[in-house]
């Protein structure tokens, strides 16, 4: 059975092109976010100022539970995105472990160097440059190459690129901010790199007096560098650190790892990029199951002729069987193995883009091995083989003299099977929908629901396709019969066969249905957001920086008596828990917070409270957006625990929930709370509303970001979206070009194999009298009923879906479509599918009648 399937592959390359196709992009697509997940378990980065510690700790950068207990643990980690703090008194039980020659506290603050052009100098890759002290030099690989150690209150050392930049160098003096403002520091010594390549990330080291002033965090440091003494084993050596820190939420880190602890953007790119290529995964390998079992299924039906006489001449249906798994194994494998160079060179493509929005550094290298080769060739192999192994076990449950009778006459009537199959599909979307109409104010469960209420649609209507094909052709044949002999011709030849209308149809409806859903739900939320951040924002004027803004500032613009008012917002990212599992643990979501002055947050954010009041907001209190509240199971006056950004638990009582969280935050605290856990300590903006005819607010304002470079002054917050949530709008658009190019190929697939497989009929035509006009004027009719039903069926399974979402975050059931996008989708996959038809069609009438109906099916 092997050779006569190796046979039947060389003589029906046609047949088995567009599974071929849809395995090949499926392994490319599964082979990208193999990769990505691979890259994100294994994502580490050479130390540089902690490559001479042998042992670095450094805090968990993720949350496990929102509890005080050590114990508490979460289904899934949520990501920290604010440096975890080490309590400085570790490196006291440290120090006392055998083998341990010093150990070296690592503390961070910001720090800007002002270049020649008033602006502050961005680092490499545009990052922000931070201050360290200077006794943290002992555990990397920086040395004095000018100059001597900062011991003043205003003495610094710059790395050599960043002195460069400045045009400074030893015994020069520059500009940086620190603080509120501006300094005049002396600069007294130049580091490098050995070799002096650039850093990652440029530094400037202060005295160590200095840096805890800066800090102003008692009891806490950055990490702490272990040194050993000789002949001292690593491995050993952090195990024993672990055993003694004492402390839970810390990681011991030896070799690469200490550069997850220096860099934390690594750290936190590791989990987004498990986080994402999961995500994608799971979506692309359930349409590709789709995908592949369509197209091998149609292959074999149009098979049935050579299946029956195989049977009629002795072949066992077990021979059956293997032949036809041999065929779709070999085309598995051969896809297979070739989408894996093909998914290579599209992660190497993407990554730019990745960085370009967040979810990566911008100097992020893949991690190539292996596992997702192994992994994608071997997903499409069981993918193809369960395929065929079901699309072969109808025709094997029957006698080869009624196979042969099949084989002449298709079957219109759907199977006892089908029908109680998709009746139990049709049940589970109406119930999904009624869940999903309970959960209004949930937007994560809704847009959860909404997911798996289109992917069951299509697979209900996939089922009940050949039962839906009969409704169809009623509501379409008056169209079609306008036309009296063409029209007429294609009416008839939709309702005799049924199976091959929903055949052709069911991809259409995968590709119009998934990319409406993905696409539209995500012109949904982008289309709350403006809403929101326009009938919300009453500040006229907004101060935003690249690196941040020094908290005072706030206090500074509210002195000027043209401003009525004005607060500084920090924003940062919380995790907490949305109930338990089965299994007792905790299901932790992360949700955005911002910190607010409570006394000024009325005058220039409206956050529309629907409970309780945002003016007893304060320290140890929280409010809630509706969205949040509902996702975490509070009222007002519950209590609320959840874990900031830099890891500590904090405990606080709900005063007020709001709508307005999508346009702001899920989460408000008030300001000082949030601002004391973030990383830089730093303001992400400050908000301003002037008092009512005031004149020279604006010179009064551009006189202050004098004061402070790097800062801009915006008239207004536009509606713009933050970054995560322009990173998850790419993402859908992502997933929604993946899909319709996926679901493309099935379309393609199945009308030029349908087309092809009617070269007896036409020819039966042409000696009937038919011309070659009326065929081609026929294959018109029969394409536009199948991209009316195709696109009309698909638009209608993405509605219920896209009225939860809607349901979410807007409150209303209608979902914001853009007219010229839902075009395109439409049009794109119409004229795809009519293209695909028409072409094998204008094709096969090249052939003389009389050898067309002489051609061996």
């Amino acid at each position: 059975m092997l050779r006569l399937a190796l046979r039947t592959l060389r003589t029906r390359k046609g047949g088995f092109v567009g599974t071929f196709v849809a395995l090949l992009l499926g392994s490319a697509v599964l082979s990208v976010c193999g990769i990505l997940m691979e890259s994100g378990l294994r994502a580490s980065q050479p130390p540089e100022r902690y490559a001479a510690a042998d042992v670095v700790v450094a805090g968990h950068q993720q949350a496990t539970g929102t509890g005080h207990a050590r114990q508490t643990t979460a289904a899934l980690a949520q990501p920290l995105v604010e440096r975890v703090p080490v309590p400085a008194d570790v490196a006291q039980r440290i120090t006392a472990v055998k083998g341990v020659a010093a150990v070296v506290a690592d503390i961070g603050v910001p720090a800007q160097v002002i270049g020649p052009g008033g602006d502050p100098l961005p680092g490499p890759h545009g990052t922000r440059t931070t201050g360290h002290n200077w006794s943290s030099t002992r555990m990397g690989a920086y040395r004095l190459v000018e100059g001597r150690a900062p011991a003043g209150d205003h003495e610094v050392v710059l790395d050599a690129p960043l002195a460069g930049q400045a045009r400074a160098k030893a015994g020069d003096t520059v500009s940086m901010v620190t603080g509120p403002a501006p300094e005049r520091f002396h600069v007294v010594g130049v580091v490098a790199l050995p070799g002096e390549p650039s850093p990652r990330r440029s530094v400037a080291f202060f005295s160590d007096e200095l840096t805890r002033h800066l800090a102003a965090r008692d009891g806490a440091v950055d990490a702490l560098g272990v040194l050993a003494t000789a002949g001292t084993d690593t491995k050993k050596l952090a195990e024993a650190v672990a055993r003694a820190d004492g402390q839970p939420g810390l990681d011991v880190r030896t070799g690469d790892g200490r550069g997850k602890a220096e860099f934390l953007d690594v750290a936190n790119s590791g989990s987004t990029l498990l986080l994402l290529a999961s995500a994608v995964a799971g979506n692309m390998l359930l349409v590709n199951v789709f995908v592949v079992a369509s197209t091998m299924s149609l292959a074999v039906s149009h098979r049935r002729r050579e299946t029956a006489l195989l049977r009629a001449v002795g072949a066992t249906p077990r021979q059956v069987r293997r032949m036809l798994t041999a065929e779709a194994l070999i085309t598995a494998l051969i896809g297979g193995a070739l989408g894996w160079p093909l998914g290579l060179a599209a992660t190497f493509g993407l990554k730019d883009r990745l960085a370009v929005h967040g979810l990566v550094p911008p100097d992020f290298h893949p991690v190539i091995g292996p596992l997702p080769a192994v992994g994608a060739v071997l997903t499409a192999v069981l993918t193809a083989g369960t395929a065929a192994l079901a699309t072969t076990r109808r025709a094997n449950r029957i006698r080869p003299t009624e196979a042969l009778g099949e084989a002449a006459d298709e079957r219109t009537a759907p199977g006892r099977g089908r029908l109680i199959t998709g009746s139990l599909l049709a049940l589970a979307v109406v119930g999904l929908f009624a869940i999903g109409l309970t959960r209004t104010g949930d937007i994560a469960v809704l847009t959860g629901l909404a997911n798996s209420l289109v992917l069951v649609t299509v697979i209900a209507v996939a089922v009940l396709g050949p039962l839906l094909s009969r409704p169809v052709m009623r509501v379409l044949g008056p169209l079609l019969r306008t036309s009296q002999v063409t029209g007429y011709l294609a009416a008839a030849n939709h309702a005799a066969h049924p199976r091959r209308l929903a055949a052709t149809v069911t991809p259409l409806i995968l590709a119009v249905s998934f990319a409406a859903t993905v696409v539209f739900a995500q012109t949904t939320v982008q289309q709350a957001f403006v809403e929101q951040v326009h009938k919300g924002l009453r500040a006229d004027h907004v101060l935003v920086a690249a690196g941040g803004l020094a908290p005072g500032l706030a206090d500074e613009v509210r002195d000027l008596h043209q401003v009525r008012a004005a607060t500084g917002v920090v924003r940062s990212t919380v995790a907490g828990t949305a109930g338990t599992d089965g299994a007792g643990r905790e299901q932790l979501v992360s949700l955005s917070a911002q910190g607010v002055e409570p006394e000024h947050l009325d005058e220039v954010m409206d956050l529309k409270p629907l409970q309780g009041s945002l003016t007893r907001l304060k320290a140890g209190s929280v409010a809630l957006s509706a969205d949040a509240a509902s996702r975490l199971g509070r009222g007002i006056g519950d209590t609320v625990r959840l874990r900031l950004g830099d890891g500590s638990p904090v405990t606080a009582t709900l005063v007020a929930v709001y709508e307005r969280g999508l346009g702001f935050a899920d989460v408000t605290f008030e300001h000082r709370t949030l601002l004391t856990h973030t990383t830089s300590h730093l303001d992400t903006s400050v908000l301003i509303r002037t008092a009512p005819g005031a004149v020279g607010a604006d010179a009064a304002l551009k006189e202050v970001i004098r004061r402070h470079p790097g800062t801009t002054l915006q008239d207004r917050a536009t509606a713009e979206l933050p970054r995560q949530q322009a990173a998850d709008a790419w993402i859908n658009y992502l997933l929604a070009g993946l899909i319709l190019v996926y679901s493309g190929v099935a379309v393609a697939n199945t009308q030029a194999m349908n087309t092809t497989a009617r070269r007896h009929e036409f020819g039966l035509l042409r000696l009937a009298g038919t011309t070659p006009a009326q065929v081609m004027r026929m294959m018109r009719w029969e394409s536009l009923a199948v991209v009316l039903a195709g696109v009309g069926t698909g638009l209608l399974a993405s509605a219920p879906a896209l009225v939860l979402v809607a349901l979410a975050v807007t409150g209303t059931p209608w979902p914001a479509v853009a007219p010229l996008v839902c075009l395109t989708i439409v049009g794109g996959t119409g004229a795809l599918a009519a293209t695909a038809a028409l072409i094998p069609a204008r094709a096969l009438l090249r052939t003389r009648p009389v050898e067309a109906i002489d051609v061996r099916q």
